[in-house]
């Protein structure tokens, strides 16, 4: 009499699902950096993770419009890093990447800006003496600024008709005071006053002479520090320390504003903002877990009831703005015009559910199996590690952030998720905006 088995070569039972394992039951590990500091005081965080003969490399800055004495100034002179050198104009620059098949990009933010190169391994010593001309040598030719200022223009007067543009200038805004880098923005006029001669000035000082953090990840070479040194290392940046900086945050007096902008519109562009924590306090990893239950996926509260029961929008959401200085408390969505109003009305009946009413263990559960499940997405190449060791690094956190985060996330009680509804969740800390 002869049997039949299921089982593979592995001995694994095919007919057998296996076992369900909930995400925050994993152990999650961050992949450690190796540090090197340059000749000049510049320091590398490097990862070496990967199975393709890839990297990226960033040039951190701290040189975004924290630092600006003019409107404008730290975004252009980042933009126009990359449009022409002492030696190259900006289509040579750009020939020069793409005979490598790399891509170099740059952005600008409020405290930091950056230069990223993608590249493929082995081309990484025909690159960097580029990158090094760029930050060292970039002439910022008139006829490219002149041509950036007409298209931001452009650009500027076609975001304008559109509510929710209107919207995200302005909540900022009201949280810190036009004043303030956090809620500047710009107009047609802004543009126009931008001068080379103040953006020389700028690079001279926060790229030239700045201060600068290199993060590389991917299959590294062998004489990474090297060439680092060898482009790098001799440069001024990084050699002097940046004057600290102190800017007043006035925010406004009165929480409610309506803004009529598009007359002929059928949508309207609802923001609902308070002050927040940074990174750095204690209490943020588990009001992760708040803010993700409250409106931070699919299957939050606010999605449940404002797109799946109401119909109101097609999507809102919650997040966190994590500047380095301050942070806010952003709830975001476009609705129809005629329910714009009852859109915020059902967003406050959720904060009063989430203040008076333990949240039950097993949507907890959900919620804290998305965020875990997230983080493990993340961990699966070297750009996301590198990416959340920059996060840490910039922030001033400990290295052991990543793990404490993580046990505080996988912790976290129903009443302390209540705790900290009650002092976050309140209605008249929230500044409203509905524009139309």
């Amino acid at each position: 009499m002869s049997t039949t088995t299921t089982r593979d070569k592995k001995g694994l039972n095919r007919k057998l699902a296996p076992p369900i394992k909930d995400a925050i039951d994993f152990q999650l590990t961050l992949k450690p950096y190796e540090k090197f500091t340059l000749d000049n005081g510049i320091d590398v965080y490097a990862v070496h993770a990967g199975t393709e003969e890839v990297l990226q490399m960033e040039w951190v800055f701290y040189a975004g419009n924290w630092w600006e004495e003019q409107n404008g100034l730290a975004a252009v002179t980042n933009y126009l890093i990359k449009n022409g050198t002492k030696t190259k104009s900006a289509f040579e620059i750009s020939e020069h990447f793409d005979f490598y098949g790399a891509y170099l990009n740059r952005n600008c933010y409020n405290e930091t800006a950056n230069i990223t190169l993608h590249t493929l391994t082995r081309h990484l010593s025909s690159l960097l003496p580029v990158v090094a001309e760029l930050i060292n040598e970039s002439v910022f030719p008139e006829s490219e600024l002149e041509l950036y200022k007409q298209n931001l223009k452009q650009k500027l007067e076609v975001n304008l008709k559109k509510c929710d543009f209107v919207a995200n200038r302005k909540i900022d805004e009201y949280l810190f005071g036009y004043e303030h880098p956090y809620g500047r923005y710009a107009f047609g006029s802004t543009y126009d006053q931008l001068e080379r001669g103040a953006i020389a000035e700028f690079h001279h000082a926060y790229y030239q002479h700045g201060k600068c953090v290199i993060f590389v990840a991917g299959i590294l070479p062998s004489d990474l520090f090297q060439q680092l040194n060898t482009q790098f290392g001799h440069l001024p940046m990084g050699k002097h320390a940046l004057a600290s900086r102190v800017h007043a945050e006035v925010p406004a007096i009165d929480k409610k504003y309506r803004i009529s902008n598009d007359p002929n519109g059928v949508q309207g562009a609802v923001r609902m903002a308070r002050p927040f924590l940074t990174r750095t306090h204690p209490d943020f990893p588990e009001a992760q877990v708040l803010n993700t239950l409250f409106g931070g996926f699919f299957g939050s509260r606010l999605m449940s009831n404002i797109r799946e029961d109401k119909g109101y929008t097609y999507g809102i959401h919650s997040y966190f703005q994590n500047h380095m200085h301050a942070g806010t408390w952003m709830i975001s969505t476009e609705a129809g015009k005629d329910v714009c109003e009852a859109t915020i009305s059902e967003v406050y009946k959720e904060m009063k559910i989430l203040r008076e009413e333990r949240v039950d263990e097993d949507e907890l559960l959900l919620v804290k199996n998305y965020l875990i499940g997230s983080v493990l997405g993340d961990l699966d190449g070297p750009f996301h590690i590198i990416g959340r060791w920059k996060n840490i690094i910039l922030n001033d956190l400990p290295d052991d952030y990543f793990y404490t985060a993580m046990d505080k996330i996988k912790k976290v009680t129903p009443e302390k998720i209540q705790a900290l509804a009650q002092v976050w969740l309140k209605e008249e800390d929230f500044y409203e905006l509905i524009v139309v």
